[in-house]
Formats: structure tokens, C-alpha cells, sequence
């Protein structure tokens, strides 16, 4: 059976009542209390919260696939605090939904946190390739990672008028980006499923 999400309503189909549920107890702080949510085909789909994993974990519609050596413990009982969960009902999740999180730390990191022109790690900032004085995008595909010092010497001018080219050709990233911005750290746990994608 196949859920149909609607563009930006992945974090509230995997919701819960703010109000009640379960507590974590124990250390959360090496994976920042965060639990990686994989669909039904393995496929890495989101990041969320312990409580949100247990919730689905208790409706039944996702199982665990990874544990901690905590529990998470509620007033009626208790279970491993889930860190890796899959998805029991595929969810379709839309393509095009990550083209809108179009974010400086995104594009840094897509970008190898590297100026595009001059390979530089200090003082990045974004650079559109073609500039949109002369009809450029606001998309993936026309936005790099820039030093400042590249970013003023390009000014406003086509990367053939000053011969400043990109390293590599823009493109949209893959969901794993996302996946990986949204943790601070990435669990040894979480490797082996975001390797596959």
C-alpha cells in the first residue's frame, strides 16, 4: 500500500500529540536525540525526534531497526530508545520537495563547504553563476558556494566574461544532504543505511 504525502507534510505525517507521550531517559547527547527515518524500501526519508520514532513505533506503523542500550519510559511501559525506525507503509515522498530548501548551509555543503572558483574554506558566501541582472535563476542549478573575494572580483559579469567558471556544474542535491544537516553528528548506526542511497 502506497501513502501519498502532499509537498511539505513529511513532518506532519510523522507527528505526534505534543500534549502526552513518552519521555527519553538516559544519554541522548552523542545522536542529539534524533532518529533516522527510513521508508519502506530502506530508503532514507527524514530525521525526527525519539518521541515522534516511539509514537510511530507504537501505532505500528514503522518497526525498529537500530537501538541505544536507554530506554525511553512512559507511565504504562518501556522499550530501547529507537535510532534507526523504517517506515511499515511506503511513503511516497515528492521529488521536488527538496529543491525548495534552497539554504546557504545547504549549498556550502553541497558545494564541500569550497569556494567554487578558487577551492577557499574561509569567508564563503553564494554566488549566482549566471547573475540575475543578465536573467539568471534562483534554483540549484545557477547558485555555488563562493568565497568573497571571487564573489567581488565576478561582480555582476557571465562566468566566459571573466573567464571564472565553476569547479563543478550546480545540481540539486540528494535528500542524504538533508539528512545530514539535520543531525549535527552522524551515528555509526546510521552509516550502513545512508551508504545504500
Amino acid at each position: 500500500m502506497t501513502t501519498a504525502v502532499p509537498p511539505g507534510t513529511l513532518g506532519a505525517a510523522l507527528d505526534d500529540d505534543p500534549q502526552r507521550g513518552p519521555e527519553t531517559t538516559g544519554d541522548v547527547r552523542w545522536s542529539g536525540g534524533r532518529v533516522l527515518v527510513l521508508n519502506a524500501t530502506y530508503e532514507p526519508i527524514n530525521v525526527c525526534t525519539v518521541r515522534r520514532a516511539t509514537v510511530l513505533l507504537l501505532k505500528e506503523k514503522a518497526e525498529v531497526l537500530e537501538h541505544a542500550r536507554t530506554e525511553v519510559r512512559w507511565a504504562s511501559g518501556s522499550l530501547p530508545r529507537p535510532v534507526v525506525i523504517r517506515l511499515v507503509t511506503y511513503v511516497k515522498v515528492p521529488r521536488d520537495s527538496h529543491k525548495r530548501k534552497i539554504t546557504r548551509r545547504a549549498v556550502f555543503a553541497r558545494d564541500d563547504w569550497q569556494c567554487q572558483y578558487c577551492g577557499a574554506r574561509t569567508t564563503l558566501t553564494v554566488d549566482h553563476v549566471i547573475p540575475k541582472s543578465k536573467g539568471g535563476g534562483s534554483g540549484w542549478d545557477n547558485i555555488v558556494a563562493s568565497c568573497a573575494p571571487c564573489n567581488r572580483r565576478k561582480g555582476d559579469r557571465l562566468p566566459h566574461q571573466i573567464d571564472m567558471h565553476p569547479r563543478q556544474r550546480p545540481r540539486t542535491p540528494s535528500p542524504q544532504l538533508f539528512i545530514q544537516l539535520a543531525s549535527p553528528t552522524i551515528p555509526a548506526t546510521w552509516r550502513q543505511y545512508l551508504a545504500k542511497h
